[in-house]
């Protein structure tokens, strides 16, 4: 059966999804918790359902809220801004995160004056 290359992960980007070490990801391996596949070089893949589901097995993270923060220094950065947004909130999606809040700054990272920082803290 012919598989879908464009939904596989390298072993090093499940691990980064999920949160574990590659020590922790070769022994779930070994152990059958993780299923993965081999490309026709050897390499080994793990299918991007993998990932969901190992994360809707623990519950822990089901419950999980996020408020997502993200700083720019200048106006003419706005681009960056909105880029760091969606990256966070693509990582709070996969992690199975609930975004409750989105606070972003325009202001130099020396300033401590910012008021999406101070909302953040409070």
């Amino acid at each position: 059966m012919p598989v879908d290359l464009g939904k596989l992960l390298k072993p090093r980007e499940f691990c980064e999804l999920i949160g574990i070490s590659y020590r922790t990801f070769k022994r779930w391996v070994s152990e059958g918790r993780i299923h993965v596949v081999r490309t026709p070089t050897g390499r080994i893949r793990v299918s991007y359902s993998e990932v969901e589901r190992i994360l809707w097995e623990n519950p822990e993270v089901k419950d999980t809220r996020a408020t997502i923060y993200a700083r720019v220094s200048s106006n003419d950065q706005k681009s960056d801004l909105e880029r760091q947004v969606q990256h966070l909130t693509q990582y709070c999606s996969v992690k199975g995160y609930r975004v409750i809040d989105i606070l972003s700054d325009i202001a130099s990272g020396l300033k401590t004056n910012r008021r999406g920082l101070h909302k953040l803290f409070n």
